[in-house]
Parts: C-alpha cells; sequence; structure tokens
C-alpha cells in the first residue's frame, strides 16, 4: 500500500503533573523545552573536548555556556516580538517577558548570539572569530534538536502538499497534508553540524579563523531562504510580501558569510615569513 501522507497527533506535553500535586500541580513537561535543553548540554560536552583540545580552561566554556544561554533567549524572544509583531508588543511591552507562551525567532536568537559573543570575546580577550567558529559548530545540532521540538509542537509548517511524507497536523485543525518543513530543516541543519564537525577534527582544531563561521551562514542561512518559500507566513503582513520576513533577513547573514569566507581564505593563502 502506497503512503499518501502522514497524520501527526502528537502531544506537545512529555507529561502533565496532576493538579492536586503540591505547589506545581498542572505543570508540563514538553518535548520543546526537553529538545531546546538537550542542544544546550550537548553542546557543552561537545565544546568541552573542543577546548580540552586546544588547552583552554574549562572556566571560559562555563562562562561562555552563561552567555550563550542568556543573549540566545533574550535574542530569540525580541526578534520574534520586534521583527514580526512590534505594534502589539511595544503597546503591551510586558507580554515580551511571557517567554512561555511561545514565540521565538531564530534571526532574533543569531543576532542576540553575535552581540553576547563580542562581549564575551573583549572580556577574555579572545579573537571574535575564533569564539564564534565554536559556538556556531554546536548551534548547528541545536537548530536540529529546536526543530525537531516544532514538529512535536505542530508548529511551523509549510504549504499544502500531495507528496507522500506530507504531515496532517490533526492538533493544529488542519485535515490536508502539510510540507514538514520543520523536518526539512531539522535535517539541514544535522547535516551542517555533521560537516563543520568533520572539517574541525580534518584540520587538527586549527582551521583558518572565520571559515567555519563563514560556511554556516551561508549553508544556514541559504536553507532558511530557500525554504521560505514552502512555508507559511508566521504573521498575517507577510501574506502580502514578495519575499516574508524571515528571507529578508536572512539575505544579508548570506552576503556577511560570503565576505567572511574570502578574508578568511586570504589569510589562508598568506605567504608565510622568511
Amino acid at each position: 500500500m502506497l503512503l499518501h501522507y502522514i497524520v501527526w497527533n502528537v502531544r506537545p506535553e512529555i507529561f502533565i503533573l496532576p493538579e492536586t500535586f503540591p505547589l506545581i500541580g498542572g505543570f508540563s513537561v514538553r518535548w520543546y523545552g526537553l529538545l531546546f535543553a538537550l542542544g544546550f548540554v550537548l553542546g557543552y560536552l561537545i565544546l568541552q573536548k573542543m577546548f580540552k583540545k586546544e588547552g583552554v580552561p574549562i572556566k571560559v566554556l562555563d562562562d561562555l555556556a552563561t552567555y550563550m544561554l542568556i543573549f540566545t533567549i533574550v535574542g530569540a524572544r525580541l526578534g520574534h516580538c520586534l521583527f514580526y509583531e512590534p505594534g502589539y508588543y511595544l503597546a503591551h511591552p510586558f507580554e515580551i517577558l511571557k517567554i512561555w507562551e511561545g514565540g521565538l525567532a531564530s534571526h532574533g536568537a543569531a543576532v542576540g548570539i553575535l552581540i553576547g559573543l563580542y562581549f564575551f570575546s573583549r572580556h577574555y580577550h579572545r579573537s571574535y572569530f575564533w569564539v564564534l567558529d565554536h559556538v556556531v559548530l554546536v548551534t548547528a545540532l541545536a537548530g536540529f534538536l529546536i526543530r525537531m521540538g516544532n514538529l512535536m509542537n505542530s508548529e511551523i509548517y509549510g504549504d499544502v502538499t500531495t507528496l507522500p511524507w506530507g504531515f496532517i497536523f490533526v492538533r493544529d485543525g488542519l485535515t490536508v497534508a502539510h510540507h514538514p518543513t520543520q523536518i526539512y530543516e531539522a535535517l539541514s541543519y544535522l547535516f551542517l553540524f555533521v560537516f563543520l564537525y568533520r572539517y574541525y577534527w580534518k584540520h587538527d582544531g586549527r582551521p583558518v579563523e572565520g571559515r567555519i563561521f563563514a560556511y554556516f551562514l551561508i549553508v544556514l542561512w541559504t536553507v532558511r531562504f530557500l525554504i521560505e518559500f514552502i512555508k507559511l507566513p508566521q504573521v498575517d503582513f507577510e501574506s502580502h510580501m514578495m519575499l516574508n520576513m524571515g528571507q529578508w533577513l536572512s539575505i544579508p547573514l548570506i552576503i556577511g558569510g560570503l565576505v567572511i569566507l574570502y578574508i578568511s581564505g586570504k589569510k589562508a593563502i598568506k605567504p608565510a615569513t622568511k
């Protein structure tokens, strides 16, 4: 029997505590939160191995993890509020704090991370590109896990499709199959992580500074740009745009990656001094 579509009716909660449970009755543990946290845990372990290879003290990694956690969440939340629904959130600023109600933007997270890591590099007197090369490598893996969390939430899916791997997201009230764009992105990010990780070790933990960051920007945001063509608009105003907000925000990041790749290439071919 040929597959025509996949019925997706997975609950976003792993478990919910009974209302009678003391103090935290009704509290739920969700797949998205678990996968988001797992991204940080696995990223920490991978960076620990890389830092050990390079002889960097573990305290540097601990502080880096703190910077990453804070600036990722703040940037992702502000990115959603200011890029996609500025009118509402500027009129209701306290709503910005309600992260648990949803609304995180990967472009905002990218900006937040870039700012946070700049301050980190200044504090530890490290090259900015050295820091970025390490962080984006594990960010690609975290992106894979976050998009799988979106799948468990039945959110951020694509247009209607007749392809056999189309998903009917029952919990979102759909009755026809749509592109599972969460899976498309997740697999792309996983491939990117494997590529960058192998590239790092192929160069014995000493690749040209900026090269990993450049590859990350070019591949990840090109993938995002292309997949946005089959993704449903996140907010109403995008339906009237030639390119949606996610695509417009991806373009400067792709260009930035190409510029950094060019600069890192010039460093790689710099003649040796006599």
